[in-house]
């Protein structure tokens, strides 16, 4: 091959993600996001630092949730490279499963910050440490800012679809009840409460609440026991909201079909069966690619007379509405129908070691006997009962014969008799090895017609 001299060298990984960071970072659009990052760092080791002074195991999941803020704005980074790169050979449907990838992530660390906390809380009821309530509410009042002012400053495209399109978590549904009495009473505030809140804006507003119930029952009755309740109530509470998320963004990962598409699917593709020249669609398999983008694959099996093009552009038009990335495979039908040959098959094909098939002459004139069936065949007479050459009276016999003899212990003769002899054969008696005559050309079969050794016809 071409021997390149200057060839550049192949960039480490951490060359290529810091490329990756310069492209993103030449948009106007991520700068924001940037700034929001470094000041959550900052509040970050600030709650860290109140965590261990206030020893508050509450505070401290409770900032979880603002790391979490930091994971959100990570994928709100990679929405936004993600929509900068194009299609590549290596990556044909495009990076938008990235996107996904960074929102089930995101979800799976949260819920393990939970199981971690669930675990830290079930020692501490074993014994429970004095808590310093200085910083405490200083704490949850800078977390429940920072992160009400993170989610709703900064539009993060993934959270914003994930947290609409998967399943409700209990703390909603619990809310959405009491909010439906609350409607009831100031139909005004159906706007804020209804259909659903922002499961992260919730979720900061209930545990900054549990923070606060927390901070009075100490003060007031050094009562250090619920700390360790306000923390399991959080951790639940962070458990049962990224769960629905993990589970919708994992689906994704899975190329499973999305439930809410099933039936518009099956009626396009009804119609799509319905087209002209359309005889089957097979093959069909549709997946969610990314967040709110639809792909598949279908198979269209059309007359041969039909045109490809005009069969095509009717089938993606219909299947376009809803799928957004598709590929349609049109193949004409190339159904052939078998046909009957007289020449000889090789064994390797037939794959019978003691068979062969031979060519039998043409058929005689009518007013000769038959040598196939023993029985003399007039113009004017149907044709015999197992005559070979029925239905079809211009097709050649076909014989197979056995070109061994093959003793079964039973007195049978089951060798081949010659074609001369047929006529000529008579019955024997079974067990005495006195050879059969058959229309067929087979040996030792039983048969109605014929006589026996004796002459005497045979009942």
């Amino acid at each position: 091959g071409t021997i390149h001299l200057f060839r550049k060298s192949q960039r480490s990984l951490v060359g290529k993600l810091t490329h990756e960071f310069r492209l993103v970072a030449a948009d106007r659009r991520s700068w924001k996001i940037l700034l929001f990052g470094a000041i959550n760092l900052i509040c970050i080791g600030f709650l860290l630092m109140w965590c261990s002074s206030t020893n508050s195991i509450a505070l401290t999941a409770y900032t979880y949730l603002t790391i979490f803020d930091l994971f959100s704005l990570v994928t709100c980074l990679i929405s936004y490279w993600v929509m900068m790169k194009k299609p590549s050979p290596v990556y044909s449907f495009g990076f938008e499963r990235f996107e996904v990838l960074a929102v089930f992530a995101s979800t799976v660390l949260a819920q393990l910050g939970a199981l971690f906390i669930l675990k830290e809380s079930a020692e501490r009821f074993l014994e429970q440490p004095e808590i310093h309530t200085g910083r405490l509410l200083v704490g949850t009042f800078v977390a429940l800012f920072f992160n009400l002012f993170t989610m709703l400053s900064i539009r993060n495209k993934p959270f914003a679809y994930v947290s609409e399109a998967a399943s409700t978590s209990w703390l909603q549904e619990h809310v959405a009840d009491l909010s439906r009495s609350i409607c009831g009473i100031i139909p005004g505030l159906s706007s804020i409460f209804l259909p659903r809140m922002n499961p992260f804006v919730l979720i900061d507003i209930a545990g900054a609440l549990a923070l606060c119930i927390t901070y009075m029952l100490i003060e007031i009755n050094n009562y250090f026991a619920v700390d360790t309740a306000s923390a399991i109530a959080i951790a639940l509470m962070t458990f049962g909201t990224m769960y629905p998320m993990s589970v919708y963004s994992g689906k994704v990962l899975l190329q499973t079909t999305p439930p809410h598409v099933i039936g518009q699917l099956d009626k396009l593709l009804r119609e799509v069966s319905t087209l002209d020249g359309v005889l089957e669609v097979r093959n069909e398999h549709f997946w969610t690619l990314g967040f709110g983008t639809l792909a598949g694959s279908v198979h269209v099996r059309i007359r041969r007379d039909a045109n490809e093009q005009m069969v095509l552009a009717h089938v993606t038009n219909r299947l376009y509405t809803l799928v957004s990335t598709l590929t349609v495979q049109i193949f004409k039908d190339d159904w052939i129908r078998p046909t009957l040959s007289s020449v000889p098959i090789a064994n390797n094909i037939l794959n019978l070691s003691d068979h062969h098939i031979i060519p039998m002459p043409p058929l005689k004139a009518a007013d000769n006997v038959n040598p196939v069936t023993s029985t003399p065949a007039k113009p004017s007479s149907p044709p015999p009962e197992f005559s070979f050459n029925t239905p079809g009276k211009n097709v050649n016999p076909v014989i197979l014969l056995n070109s061994q003899t093959r003793p079964y212990g039973l007195g049978f003769n089951h060798g081949s008799a010659p074609y001369s002899s047929v006529l000529n054969q008579g019955f024997g008696v079974p067990g005495m090895g006195a050879t059969q005559g058959f229309r067929t050309g087979f040996t030792n079969i039983p048969s109605r017609y014929g006589t026996n050794t004796r002459g005497q016809p045979r009942p």
